[in-house]
């Protein structure tokens, strides 16, 4: 009875201060290592930030439902509003969008260059103009407005103007006419009635720049669209480094199928 005593008393002597110590808090890092997680609430999106996403994922209307809750209301989700309408083809909605999001700021570039962008698909193009050059007031480096107020010049058949502004835009971002982007708050404007004439002078411009593998591409585009004077390939000054590229010879040999 006595050994049996003794060994009750060592085992509580052993035990009984790891039953007293408290529980182990562990870090969420130990948690998360262990395959737990700790409770944690994201944060709601705002109603811009959801306005955001349907835009991306080209779901126009549901952005404009959305970003109609946003409050107070800004220049920058009107004018997003404004696009959202564009690319919906209502023009003359996105135009009052751009109109209110200007009155609420005067300055915001982005918004009068968006307007211009109105006028232009509208073929008011003296008024496309004269929005892009209101746009560069307030903007002066932005090679998309610079893009946009060439391409009214070239509907305009204003051809040399034209060349001036491409050039400066792409001395600006010398990938300007390359984005594809769908999402943001400025339009670039693409669409042109003369395409093949159009990549004629986009490959002049990208001649003149030196990127020579840019020019050969347009230079495909135009003769595929049925550019008709081909000698100005063989005379223009701009072509004459590019002349002496084996890729330019073939070019000019071959008798691409007109898209």
């Amino acid at each position: 009875m006595r050994w049996t005593h003794l060994l009750i008393f060592f085992l509580f002597a052993c035990f009984a201060p790891l039953a007293a110590q408290p529980p182990v808090n562990l870090a969420p890092d130990t948690l998360a290592f262990q395959g737990a997680s700790p409770q944690q609430e994201s944060p709601a999106l705002s109603f811009e930030a959801r306005g955001d996403i349907f835009m991306a994922r080209k779901m126009y209307r549901e952005a404009i439902e959305v970003y109609s809750k946003v409050a107070p209301m800004t220049s920058i989700v009107l004018n997003k509003t404004g696009i959202a309408y564009h690319q919906l083809a209502n023009l003359d909605t996105a135009k009052k969008f751009y109109e209110r999001s200007i009155k609420l700021n005067p300055k915001y570039a982005e918004a009068v260059n968006n307007l211009g962008t109105i006028h232009y698909a509208k073929k008011s193009y003296r008024r496309a103009i004269s929005s892009y050059k209101k746009a560069l007031e307030l903007s002066p480096d932005s090679a998309s407005m610079l893009s946009n107020l060439g391409t009214a010049y070239f509907a305009r058949k204003d051809y040399q103007q034209a060349m001036v502004c491409y050039e400066k835009a792409l001395s600006i971002d010398p990938e300007v006419f390359e984005h594809r982007g769908t999402t943001g708050v400025l339009l670039q404007e693409r669409s042109v009635e003369e395409r093949a004439k159009f990549h004629y002078y986009l490959a002049k411009t990208y001649a003149k720049a030196g990127r020579n593998d840019l020019a050969l591409l347009y230079i495909r585009k135009s003769l595929e669209e049925g550019f008709k004077d081909r000698s100005k390939y063989l005379e223009d000054v701009e072509f004459a480094e590019l002349r002496k590229v084996p890729e330019f010879e073939t070019l000019m040999k071959l008798e691409p199928r007109v898209l």
